[in-house]
């Protein structure tokens, strides 16, 4: 999300609270519960230390939040009354109305982070709330590439650059926080609209250019396999399906697409000694994830997958297992107002225009 949209998103969303909106939509729109999407866990201090002098440049911020803040929204779900359940007993909630009285929440994390177990872990033991990590095969073994995180190291770093998608395009100055958040910016979503062997074979040589080995960022950021065995283990954590290299579905044709879900799936079938029974697209947007790989993750004999469309979970859902909604603890919106927000189901009830199965 650019920085201009999530001001503007920030301003309509304090503006909804403070008139009280969402309690007058909450009858409609706060359904049976939210699956959570989550990312990377870890203090203020450490974001602060590795962001150095350009801390106001953080494109991937987005994608982290402190365990405090994770704490205050567990604090503050239950508050409300919901449950924090795993994801196979909401799944039971939506297929049988007599299972469960009462709202929940599903915690979901995506795609292995080492600090889902130095200090998430902490935070959910502390709850009690069970949780489904999601894990790309490539990730565990050392050689994922965390593409959008490479890029923002080579912009950290740099003072000019030449974007790696226009190669004939003049060298871009890159100096201010500002230059680098518009480059990210820019680079980023050229890059998500390529196919996807394209991506990655630039992000490859960009990499090169400046030097940066671009799985380097997997083997420092992520779980190794042991790690994994090790943290599936513990009776909290469930581990899913996410693809062998995280690549968006929607992007592949359909053999490579199916490839990405079994051959990823049977590397930690393999590993944990039991076969994952949920899925994660990549990415998860529209243009990621689609109907036809639906289709797919039905066929590849899952028994749910998750998308990062917005929204709540609502009776319906009983018949879209294979392209829930879920919703994101952001790190653009850590407050709670904007947590009492989210678990209103509001916000996104309007942004789907009403349909509650968008």
């Amino acid at each position: 999300m650019s920085s201009t949209r999530t001001r503007l998103m920030q301003t309509a969303l304090g503006t909804m609270h403070t008139l009280k909106l969402h309690d007058l939509l909450r009858p409609l729109s706060e359904g049976l519960g939210m699956i959570l999407t989550l990312h990377r866990v870890r203090p203020l201090s450490e974001m602060e230390r590795d962001l150095g002098a350009f801390a106001v440049f953080n494109p991937n911020g987005l994608l982290e939040v402190t365990p405090d803040f994770l704490d205050a929204t567990l604090d503050a779900l239950t508050a409300q009354g919901m449950a924090l359940v795993s994801l196979d007993e909401a799944l039971e909630a939506l297929n049988n109305p007599l299972h469960r009285k009462g709202r929940f929440a599903t915690l979901t994390f995506d795609d292995g982070y080492t600090d889902n177990r130095d200090h998430a872990l902490p935070v959910l033991e502390a709850h009690e709330a069970p949780a489904m990590v999601y894990v790309p095969s490539d990730f565990p073994q050392g050689k994922g590439e965390l593409w959008w995180v490479v890029l923002e190291q080579i912009i950290r770093d740099a003072d000019t650059l030449t974007r790696p998608d226009a190669p004939d395009l003049d060298p871009v100055d890159v100096r201010t926080a500002e230059d680098k958040q518009r480059f990210f910016e820019t680079v980023y979503w050229s890059l998500r609209a390529m196919s996807q062997d394209r991506q990655r074979a630039t992000m490859r040589a960009f990499a090169q250019a400046y030097g940066v080995d671009v799985t380097a960022a997997c083997r420092r950021l992520i779980l190794p396999t042991e790690d994994v065995k090790n943290f599936a283990a513990h009776p909290l954590i469930e581990i899913g399906a996410h693809t062998v290299a995280h690549r968006a579905i929607a992007g592949l044709d359909r053999s490579e697409a199916m490839r990405e879900m079994r051959s990823g799936t049977d590397w930690l079938e393999t590993t944990l000694g039991r076969r994952p029974a949920h899925f994660s697209f990549p990415y998860g947007d529209k243009g990621s994830a689609a109907q036809r790989d639906f289709d797919l993750a039905r066929e590849a004999g899952f028994r749910s997958a998750v998308t990062t469309r917005k929204g709540m979970l609502y009776r319906e859902h009983r018949d879209h297992f294979f392209s829930l909604p879920r919703v994101s603890l952001n790190g653009d919106f850590q407050q709670a107002h904007f947590v009492e927000l989210f678990a209103s189901g509001a916000p996104f009830l309007l942004a789907n225009r009403l349909r509650k199965v968008a």
